[in-house]
């Protein structure tokens, strides 16, 4: 990770210069294995994030060891490599001349005499735009934890997969969608693909256009024939400008299907577009 600093927003937070790198090396995906998984919660005790993310964890985190921390003792713990750490970020990508903030989720270890900004990385998730409500993401956090797992699992196993090479490899599994059904949260739709008769002009397979609280419910019940759509775009009444990450996770697995992102603007909003459904393959 680049040009982290440590701010102060009403909560403590992280910010980072994001360099994007996707796979961690061979030394360090061994490391992390060894360690306590600190997930760190906010100390804003109000917001939905942190019941959010100890809910997922008791059912999802099975990779290591876990407890929780706040961030005084994240500080404190930061230069112990026998820690690693779950801990949201605030990122600025640095191949965004937008200079948009998104929240990321980011799993880094601890390591002697480093500050937060030297810490290898390990994985990092984008969650949302920065300035987005928690209920945006909070109900599908059980999924993208387990995504985070298969990420270092499958990186680990397979050392030829790198930074260059690792979307295509995930963008293979379009293919396994198959007969599984795929739930969208309609808010989170493009206008031309906002129901699931206008998708089945794009796109023949099953489709279930929904609200959060059934995809929560498909998370929840672990439902193997489940695929959802986590994006990350901004508020509806944000300017039109920064990217839209679009990825397609398995409900019981975290298995990533499809991964996407395009720029915004008024022709492609920060939606789910119906060139994404024309990718997917009938």
């Amino acid at each position: 990770m680049k040009k982290l600093f440590i701010i102060l927003l009403g909560v403590m937070f992280f910010s980072a210069g994001y360099s994007q790198k996707a796979v961690a090396t061979h030394d360090q995906l061994e490391q992390f294995y060894k360690t306590t998984t600190c997930i760190v919660l906010d100390d804003d005790i109000f917001n939905t994030y942190n019941s959010a993310i100890q809910s997922a964890v008791e059912v999802s985190w099975t990779i290591t060891e876990f407890e929780y921390i706040n961030m005084k003792e994240f500080k404190q713990r930061i230069s112990k490599p026998e820690y690693s750490f779950l801990v949201r970020t605030k990122v600025f990508p640095e191949n965004d001349p937008s200079k948009v903030a998104y929240t990321f989720l980011s799993l880094v270890l601890g390591e002697d005499d480093k500050v937060f900004e030297e810490l290898p990385e390990i994985c990092s998730f984008p969650l949302s735009y920065y300035d987005v409500d928690y209920e945006k993401y909070d109900y599908k956090m059980g999924a993208l934890l387990l995504f985070i797992q298969n990420h270092v699992n499958l990186t680990y196993d397979n050392q030829d997969l790198n930074d260059k090479n690792i979307l295509q490899y995930y963008n293979k599994n379009i293919s396994d969608i198959g007969s599984k059904t795929l739930y969208f949260n309609k808010e989170n739709l493009e206008t031309t693909v906002n129901s699931e008769s206008k998708i089945s002009k794009f796109y023949s397979g099953k489709v279930k256009v929904t609200d959060a609280d059934e995809i929560e419910q498909t998370i929840d019940e672990k439902n193997e024939n489940a695929i959802i759509l986590h994006i990350v775009s901004p508020p509806d009444n944000a300017s039109s400008i920064g990217k839209c990450y679009k990825m397609l996770v398995g409900a019981a697995d975290g298995k990533l299907y499809y991964f996407d992102s395009h720029s915004i603007k008024k022709s492609k909003p920060g939606k789910f577009l119906k060139s994404d459904f024309s990718k997917l393959g009938n």
